[in-house]
């Protein structure tokens, strides 16, 4: 709970800087994946409504969105997994030094509406869900890879690995509510809340794994200082209730800071 006061009190705070949104007030594009949108989406209603400067959320998929950013295609900030920054600022397209780091990402488990609810809240609970599950539906995107790690970890991948269907072109909650799976994984912020599924909720902590996500300034904006500062505000601990909203976590040094304010 003091945590949750503290994140609140100085999340007014920091709106409250910016109080009379300022003159010439600019637009912005953030291109990214699904894997941020939720986190975005909600920094950039805050963001919009404390300067007067408007967010623009571009969604793209796998290569077209790398495509667009790579060829300088028209934008501000990009917003993806910290691993995807490698190469883009290796290639000039995202400015070096403007990555910020402002959120973390793990898995989530979603069941169909009306199903059998399992406890999945323990190591052991967890694992005795997916040996009893008839099937297990999980990306190889994003997040994805985590499973199989997990599963071996677990000692039941040689168990389960033959009802294990890896779900492309779909929403894992989209498969689990269409039947295609019987319990699905995938991302927190992705997997819920979707029609006809039941979000049962986040791994147990002891088997959680975290994917960080993170902005970044694009060579081809048109409004490089506006986006700096977005990203800054993205990535400022002030604002983590904004995350946790967007059912992502902020990392653990955002956390630890907003709690010592």
């Amino acid at each position: 709970m003091r945590l949750a006061h503290v994140i609140t009190l100085s999340l007014v705070g920091a709106l409250g800087i910016w109080s009379v949104p300022p003159a010439g007030a600019v637009e912005l594009t953030v291109l990214l994946n699904q894997a941020t949108e939720t986190g975005v989406r909600e920094m950039a209603a805050a963001y919009e409504k404390a300067t007067g400067n408007k967010i623009n959320v571009s969604f793209e998929v796998g290569a077209a969105l790398y495509r667009k950013i790579s060829t300088g295609g028209p934008g501000d900030l990009a917003s993806l997994g910290m691993g995807q920054f490698d190469e883009l600022l290796k290639n000039g397209s995202v400015l070096a030094g403007s990555v910020v780091e402002y959120g973390r990402v793990g898995n989530g488990v979603a069941i169909k509406a009306g199903a059998l609810k399992r406890d999945i809240s323990t190591p052991d609970g967890f694992k005795q869900a997916m040996l009893n599950a008839r099937s297990i539906g999980h990306t190889n995107a994003g997040t994805g890879p985590f499973n199989t790690r997990l599963f071996q970890k677990l000692g039941i991948y040689d168990q389960i690995k033959g009802k294990i269907k890896i779900i492309d072109g779909k929403l894992v909650a989209a498969a689990v509510a269409d039947g295609d799976v019987e319990i699905g994984i995938q991302q927190t912020n992705v997997i819920q809340p979707y029609p006809g599924s039941e979000y049962l909720g986040p791994l147990p902590p002891a088997l959680m794994e975290y994917g960080g996500v993170g902005i970044g300034v694009l060579k081809a904006s048109q409004h490089p200082d506006e986006a700096r500062a977005f990203a800054k505000f993205m990535g400022d601990p002030a604002n983590v209730g904004l995350l946790i909203k967007a059912a992502m976590e902020p990392p653990a040094k955002a956390a630890m800071q907003a709690l010592t304010r």
